[in-house]
């Protein structure tokens, strides 16, 4: 199978293969240790009793989750220009570690509300089986990607104009009061899987043998938005 046709001139994918099994071990082993850092800081916010103060925080007014999102989005923005190739391996690494923290941050309310409801309620425990379904479905698509050579890259249009028009509803929604329900959860759900699709496809296409750290956490935030809608859609189906 040739990957030298389909990738952009100086994208690792058009290197030898060498370095095409380098890069992706090493992105991907930078994926795995950036989900376990989640793990870590999901786990200290909910023992410590943080998760319970941010979400006493947002519920405390009708707009304090926009300005969450809001701070959410530009601590996003520094951390990834952080991790850009051309700044030093550290700053990479502490870019990979901000994001990675603020995405706990913006888990943690939803982590605590499925750990009372699985205590109270004795449901399924929808954290593992959530968790489980995230990285069953990313690791099937990502590799599918990687094993059939295949290049989502051409829906990056259609996901930027997916991604405005939901924030949008979000927005609205928290403006009026109203309750996005388990269709718009799964949804999201679909358009994070096809951001996975592309995001693994920009990164085989794209990205630098130098550029891993950036890679992984491009990676991250796909499966990020992925299982934020999955661990939704979970709480949501077990009330009915």
């Amino acid at each position: 199978m040739s990957y030298n046709s389909n990738y952009r001139p100086g994208s690792v994918m058009a290197g030898t293969l060498d370095d095409r099994v380098t890069f992706i071990r090493k992105t991907y082993a930078h994926l795995a240790g950036a989900i376990g850092l989640f793990v870590f800081f999901s786990w200290a916010f909910l023992t410590s009793g943080i998760s319970r103060s941010i979400l006493q925080f947002i519920a405390a007014g009708q707009y304090t989750w926009l300005l969450f999102l809001g701070g959410f989005a530009v601590v996003g923005y520094l951390a990834q220009s952080m991790a850009r190739a051309d700044r030093p391996l550290s700053t990479q690494y502490l870019g990979l570690g901000i994001y990675t923290l603020g995405e706990a941050l913006l888990f943690s309310p939803l982590i605590l509300i499925a750990a009372l409801y699985g205590a109270r309620q004795g449901a399924p425990n929808v954290l593992a089986d959530s968790a489980v379904v995230t990285l069953c479905t990313f690791a099937g698509l990502s590799g599918y990607v990687i094993i059939y050579n295949k290049d989502f890259s051409f829906l990056g249009g259609f996901l930027a104009a997916a991604m405005f028009t939901a924030l949008g509803v979000i927005i609205v929604a928290i403006l009026f009061g109203l309750n996005l329900g388990v269709w718009f959860s799964g949804i999201m759900i679909l358009i994070a899987s096809v951001s996975i699709l592309y995001s693994t496809s920009r990164v085989l296409k794209y990205y630098r043998s130098d550029q891993y750290v950036a890679a992984a956490l491009e990676l991250f935030a796909a499966i990020a938005l992925l299982f934020w809608y999955v661990l939704r859609i979970f709480l949501q189906m077990n009330r009915r």
